[in-house]
């Protein structure tokens, strides 16, 4: 009887470390973080895309998963995936002034001013990376009637002709 007492605090003491022990590695699953560098011009743009466009769309860069990638489980509001579809700065920041471009799910004005810059830049930086060949004939800035100027100058800073919808001035 002896014997079987002593095992007794020795198991409940043993299977709690046990399930922590296992439990810890499971933790750590799904945990990304966002892969643009501190010190790179485009990591506040990442992380506001993280903090405001994570539940719809998305990208990997910004560690985020917001859309399926399969058609038959989308949903009505999975916006874009950007690891596959190339964007530029204006079609961008058109998007978050206008809700999208269909205004239907997206809310307007998201992101504002230079967040909205930010947000863009890191955007058209970053979208397509993942993309397989050139944009389909009819689809993309043509068919949209948008001119993709915008460009990300070797120091970083976006170099962006005036939003397609603010007013002279910036918006």
């Amino acid at each position: 009887m002896m014997r079987g007492r002593m095992l007794r605090p020795t198991k409940s003491i043993l299977l709690p470390l046990l399930a922590v022990a296992l439990a810890l590695p499971l933790a750590a699953c799904g945990e990304q973080r966002i892969e643009v560098p501190s010190s790179s011009p485009q990591h506040a743009g990442a992380e506001l895309f993280s903090q405001r466009c994570a539940g719809c769309h998305t990208f990997r860069v910004a560690a985020t998963q917001g859309g399926s990638s399969n058609v038959r489980t989308r949903e009505r509001t999975d916006g874009p995936n950007f690891n596959t579809r190339r964007e530029c700065i204006e079609r961008v920041l058109y998007a978050i002034e206008n809700g999208g471009f269909s205004g239907a799910i997206m809310p307007q004005n998201i992101v504002v001013g230079d967040q909205a810059r930010e947000v863009a830049d890191f955007v058209a930086h970053y979208a397509g990376k993942d993309a397989k060949g050139p944009r389909p004939d009819g689809s993309g800035s043509a068919a949209n009637g948008f001119h993709c100027t915008g460009t990300t100058a070797p120091g970083g800073s976006a170099q962006t002709t005036p939003s397609p919808t603010a007013p002279a001035g910036g918006g």
